[in-house]
């Protein structure tokens, strides 16, 4: 039987989530925009969705747009509030250990003129800030910073940075929370962000689905057109069914996080001490402020891709790093922004806990991984020591 454990690429969807989806899959299909009654009935799932997901934030219904997921939702949050603000300036501050979807927005914007800043971080993948308030000016129009990071699990100093940010009138800040949301509360009031964006898929909801918050009173020129929908913000028939999902998922989350998180930690905790125990092993990201469920490691010597790749082949999913950068052959850019050399870089694994692993699947990871990093090791430095196997004799 296999064991699961890269909760952070994508997550299971729990049954209760698909059992709250069924009735607007079936009898309840109509058109949220139609007048009638199969419409209103479509539009009431709709409006709950968006009441129920925003109680949760602190925020209010209007400022929730349901979104395809949170690639989506990073897409319109950048463009949407660069090009809403380019008559007032044209600067965009970032970090350099942002998700692609991030990344490659705001490499999209430089073609068209805009000025992106990447701050650089500290050995564990933190964001000083001091470094973002220094590299605001009079025209930064725009501050995207995440909340944790998704290949080493490292939480940033948010509540700090939004403060600075807010000490700037007319600067928007963005924060991408779609990793940290199953494990941190999120008050999206107290924090002060002006535009904040989840999945679903993260904590047990289903993939195609997430949402943005735009706090009311930002402006942000709309990306998708065609229909009147979310208050002109987002075009397009909105899915009931999914953001029926995405509410109940996060309902679920939020509510059982204290005990989840606690569950997490001891069995994250308990597989790093065996992971470590291994010689030429290194935790990467925060050691303390990080995601309770993501163990991030080098293997010194190794390719990281082959030894996720032994592990799989012993029933056990991990993964190198970022599941969309997975393939691309490309040394992780967070870790290279973290000072990591290419060759250690190579040795990057990540073993992502989640809310179903269980105690006995960790006792089995154990044993299982440890082991084959040690392999990996030995193989590497025979290979390092012997001329004629460095030849391929």
């Amino acid at each position: 039987m296999s064991i699961y454990l890269d909760h952070a690429a994508t997550t299971p969807v729990r049954p209760e989530v698909i059992a709250a989806m069924v009735p607007y899959l079936g009898e309840v299909f109509g058109n949220p925009s139609s007048a009638h009654v199969f419409g209103r009935q479509a539009r009431s799932a709709l409006d709950e969705a968006h009441e129920r997901l925003a109680a949760r934030l602190n925020a209010q219904p209007r400022e929730i747009v349901f979104t395809s997921g949170g690639t989506e939702a990073n897409n319109l949050a950048l463009k949407g509030a660069a090009w809403a603000g380019k008559a007032r300036g044209h600067r965009i501050v970032t970090s350099s250990i942002e998700h692609h979807a991030v990344a490659h927005s705001l490499r999209h914007l430089e073609k068209f003129g805009f000025e992106v800043v990447e701050l650089p971080v500290d050995r564990y993948g933190r964001v000083d800030p001091d470094e973002v308030e220094a590299a605001l000016t009079d025209r930064t129009i725009l501050v995207s910073i995440m909340l944790a990071n998704n290949e080493v699990g490292t939480i940033q100093p948010i509540a700090e940075i939004a403060e600075r940010v807010r000490a700037h009138r007319g600067v928007t800040l963005h924060i991408d929370a779609v990793q940290a949301a199953p494990w941190v509360d999120l008050d999206l009031e107290a924090l002060g962000a002006d535009l904040v964006s989840l999945t679903a898929h993260k904590f047990e909801g289903p993939k195609g689905v997430g949402a943005l918050y735009i706090r009311h009173g930002t402006h942000l020129l709309a990306q998708q057109h065609g229909g009147s929908q979310q208050r002109h913000r987002r075009a397009g028939t909105e899915s009931p069914a999914l953001a029926i999902a995405m509410a109940t998922a996060y309902d679920l989350s939020c509510s059982e996080r204290p005990v989840t998180v606690a569950a997490v930690r001891a069995r994250r905790d308990r597989l790093r001490d065996a992971v470590l125990a291994v010689d030429g092993t290194e935790l990467t990201g925060h050691p303390r402020d990080r995601l309770p469920g993501l163990l991030s490691l080098v293997i010194q010597g190794t390719d990281g891709a082959s030894v996720a790749l032994a592990i799989d082949l012993a029933g056990i999913a991990t993964s190198v790093g970022s599941a969309c950068a997975t393939g691309s052959g490309e040394v992780s850019h967070v870790l290279s922004a973290m000072g990591y050399p290419d060759e250690e870089a190579r040795g990057a694994l990540r073993v992502s806990l989640g809310r179903t692993t269980t105690d006995a699947e960790i006792d089995t990871a154990t044993s299982v991984i440890p082991a084959i990093l040690r392999s990996h090791r030995t193989g590497a430095a025979t290979l390092a020591g012997d001329p004629l196997a460095q030849a391929g004799v």
